[in-house]
């Protein structure tokens, strides 16, 4: 392992391959027998769990419940709104028979052209026409509403240029889709749950981000407004980490959902749609980890605490196993997950690299004569650093460093950004700058045009206009036409 470590890449030479090596070797996902599919593996998925849970309950501490809906959608379905079949036309797996047989020249299988399905079905790459599609069913009056659904699935786009995490043609996200009375209810949720997940970013995975709303361009395909956060990863690119959609009318006049309001007149609905994904994976690695590994925040890792004994025969393990036991039961009481890895299989130096790599925060190293001494040496993984404590409270000890180390994590990441972004007001620097991976403030005059061409010419995009921070106005650096405020320009993943 520790010759592994040696051969991770490190980020100064090669981000994006370091990025690609490490989530293999730390054993998040591999690549899958189908193109541009991943596996996950245990730790990885057991990170996402933790993810989900959290996420979960923040959900629900709102008022939304969890339902399921199909994975295959009527090609018809998907044409009803026009601006979102145009939005992901190009990214659409289709289901078009239902059968196989054995090939009459002894070749093996063929899809059986008898079985062609009267209607082609889409895998979903989003399932917003699907649910509004059944939502008709069940919104009838003002009573129904809102309705506040969750579903947490899979989703399929076929992505030419796939990376593990980060965009891979099947992941798994969750899909929040509402349903309310009136355009202000609708809006309100929708910023809402922007919020959760900016709450999520920086109390759970340590990562500040800033909300904003999308340009048009940006923008959600038949939404009307699409909320984001944006957040800065180590070489200076952006990552949207989670976004939210007021669809306005657009979906319940699509699918005809009305309802009877309160002076018992049919009335169109109001939607919006909410969403995250494995991506967050992505950000967690490129946001915290370092050259020799992984770095989690204890609040997402699944092994916050690994105790590695350190013997030299059978009984040395069995007095070292007696005396750990209490501290691992003192631990979990705490809420703490801790691991004490006695495997005899692997020597302690193998262990201390796996677990650096691995990224668990806290690890803890015991020998017979920290045993005659009373102590332990323990390590943080965000910094590196070890000391030897005092076994006698030790607990209390770790409760406090994890926290710290919480906190530690946002402070780098957080400094790093501020330290990242830059404001500039002249084109000319602005395409000398982008070049070094930066977060760029800037002033544009608001169209499309302009923004295309920055886009064109710096492959910069305009990340959201923050909903926070100077709002100040200026001129655009491209017209030298009036600008509302300036904007975060970023190159993004």
């Amino acid at each position: 392992m520790a010759k592994e470590l040696k051969n991770l890449t490190k980020r100064s030479d090669n981000y994006s391959q370091w990025y690609n090596e490490l989530v293999v070797k730390a054993d998040l996902a591999e690549q899958s027998a189908v193109r541009g599919c991943m596996v996950i593996k245990p730790y990885g998925y057991a990170i996402w769990e933790k993810m989900q849970h959290e996420l979960d309950k923040m959900f629900k501490a709102t008022g939304v419940q969890n339902a399921y809906f199909p994975l295959l959608i009527p090609k018809s379905f998907l044409c009803r709104e026009a601006e979102h079949v145009e939005g992901f036309a190009k990214e659409c797996a289709v289901v078009t028979h239902y059968r196989l047989k054995n090939d009459p020249e002894g070749t093996g299988v063929i899809v059986d052209p008898a079985a062609r399905l009267e209607e082609e079905l889409i895998v979903r790459p989003t399932s917003e026409t699907i649910i509004w599609g059944t939502y008709k069913n069940w919104i009838h009056s003002y009573r129904d509403l809102p309705l506040l659904i969750n579903q947490w699935a899979n989703v399929m786009r076929w992505e030419m240029r796939t990376r593990m995490f980060l965009r891979t043609s099947e992941f798994l996200w969750q899909e929040g889709h509402c349903a309310h009375a009136t355009a202000e209810e609708s809006e309100a949720r929708t910023v809402e749950m922007i919020n959760v997940y900016a709450d999520f970013a920086q109390n759970y995975m340590a990562m500040p981000v800033t909300i904003g709303v999308k340009s048009p361009n940006e923008r959600f395909a038949g939404a009307i407004n699409t909320y984001s956060i944006e957040a800065m990863m180590q070489d200076g690119k952006a990552l949207q980490a989670g976004t939210s959609h007021n669809l306005g009318q657009n979906f319940a006049k699509a699918f005809d959902v009305t309802f009877m309001n309160k002076e018992n007149k049919p009335e169109y609905v109001w939607a919006n749609s909410w969403g995250v994904s494995t991506r967050l994976m992505g950000a967690l690695i490129m946001t915290h980890s370092d050259d020799n590994g992984l770095v989690l925040p204890p609040k997402l890792a699944p092994i916050q605490v690994v105790i590695v004994p350190i013997y030299k025969n059978n009984d040395g393990l069995t007095e070292i196993s007696e005396r750990v036991k209490p501290l691992v039961d003192e631990l979990r009481s705490k809420g703490i997950s801790v691991k004490y890895d006695d495997a005899d299989n692997r020597r302690p130096g193998f262990k201390f690299a796996d677990y650096e790599l691995k990224g668990v925060p806290i690890r803890l190293a015991i020998g017979q004569r920290d045993l005659e001494n009373g102590t332990v040496e323990l390590m943080r993984r965000d910094t590196l650093e070890k000391e030897t404590l005092p076994l006698e409270g030790i607990t209390d000890k770790i409760v406090k460093i994890l926290d710290d180390i919480q906190q530690n994590l946002f402070k780098k990441s957080l400094e790093r950004r501020e330290a990242k972004t830059i404001e500039v007001d002249n084109y000319d620097e602005f395409k000398e700058k982008i070049e070094d991976g930066v977060f760029i403030m800037a002033h544009w005059d608001g169209t499309p045009e302009t923004e295309e061409k920055i886009k064109e010419e710096t492959k910069a995009t305009i990340r959201c206009i923050p909903l926070e921070g100077d709002k100040t106005p200026g001129v655009c650096m491209v017209t030298g036409k009036p600008s509302a405020q300036r904007v975060i320009f970023a190159r993004a993943y």
